[in-house]
């Protein structure tokens, strides 16, 4: 049976055609695949980018350890930096480099659903409703300690999302009143974490208000085992993600003209989008603007019609590992809570993007 050849794209476009065919049956299909070719450039800009920043970070601290020493203690030769590098340092930087793609891959999602740039997980309530679970567990008594907070969070951040989009369904889902419906959520949750603050004690408040802040200090493989596994497991939705994703920039109705299934297309990126940021904010608390400014950092580096979510994730790896580098190293021996810094940073970020010409919308 003839084949219908791939279509073409003109080279002005940045884009090529890969095909790969599968050899297993005499005659078995060829797969396409749609490149574009600064993304890709992009990408391995941005990864090697990031290793430097990692290697960068497990050398320098309160201690200067050379790029050669990390490197023996990384093949597990043993030495007097075991203890900096092997278990502080570098359990933290693994981390600190996934949160920041799992958060910068949940903005790239929720972005592309609600077809706003300032939109983030923390808008449809993720982080608020992680920090109400997470305070409502310690005054209720479930959990005894922050320690055990993860699984809380994560809970509560879904929970909240889940809570959201019923709200907002009015016969399909609009993305303006998916975004106040969002907006109006957090505002009822962060009045509930105030309440808690204001009438706990002040050792246990403490130990909220660090939490809630966002902070990589003191986290290590115990943390970042389940977010790598939910990373793992999340590879083939990611895979359906980016081709959803190209529809989803026309506007509704032509996207269900196309034959995509707008509302189940919609909800299925939400749902990937809100199980990726609660499950790093269970990790290492609401770090917040991430989600914010890496998505549209990647999409003005790689110039590309949608949210590209490889060069999403890794700006954000790159984001949140140099900014808990600086946290740790502007204030020896003081360190800056890395969810205060990127706040710092987010702020001016925001009002640039609010003032850049389409900046309230697409």
């Amino acid at each position: 049976m003839p084949t219908t050849p791939p279509p073409t794209y003109p080279r002005s476009a940045g884009l090529s055609v890969l095909r790969l065919a599968l050899r297993l049956r005499r005659r078995s299909p060829s797969l396409s695949l749609l490149l574009h070719r600064r993304s890709a450039a992009v990408a391995g800009v941005l990864l090697l980018l990031l290793a430097g920043v990692m290697v960068l970070s497990a050398c320098v601290g309160q201690a200067y350890v050379s790029p050669g020493e990390v490197w023996r203690v990384l093949r597990g030769h043993g030495g007097p930096y075991d203890l900096i590098v092997g278990e502080l340092r570098v359990p933290r930087i693994v981390l600190g480099a996934m949160v920041g793609a799992a958060l910068g891959l949940s903005g790239a999602l929720v972005q592309t659903v609600t077809r706003n740039p300032l939109a983030s997980p923390d808008v449809i309530g993720v982080g608020h409703g992680a920090a109400a679970a997470t305070v409502l567990a310690l005054a209720t008594g479930t959990i005894a300690s922050p320690g055990a907070l993860p699984v809380i969070a994560v809970t509560g951040g879904l929970a909240a999302a889940a809570l959201v989009y019923v709200l907002a369904w009015r016969h399909g889902m609009q993305p303006s009143r998916f975004v106040l419906t969002g907006v109006g959520i957090g505002v009822a949750l962060s009045a509930v974490v105030q309440l808690y603050l204001t009438e706990s004690e002040l050792a246990a408040a403490e130990q909220v208000k660090l939490w809630l802040t966002g902070s990589l200090n003191g986290r290590g493989w115990e943390q970042a085992g389940p977010l790598g596994w939910v990373l793992l497991l999340s590879l083939p939705a990611l895979a359906w993600a980016s081709r959803a994703l190209r529809p989803l920039g026309l506007d509704s109705d032509t996207a269900a003209a196309l034959g995509v299934r707008v509302h189940r297309t919609q909800l299925g990126l939400t749902v990937l989008g809100v199980v990726l940021a609660a499950t790093a904010t269970g990790a290492a608390g609401p770090i917040g603007f991430v989600a914010l400014t890496a998505p549209q950092l990647a999409r003005r580096i790689t110039r590309t019609p949608q949210l590209p979510l490889v060069a999403s994730a890794l700006t954000g790896a790159v984001i949140l590992v140099a900014a808990d580098l600086a946290a740790r190293t502007l204030m020896p021996p003081l360190e800056i809570p890395v969810g205060a810094l990127t706040a710092l940073v987010g702020g001016p970020y925001l009002l640039w993007l609010l003032a850049a010409p389409g900046g309230r919308g697409r």
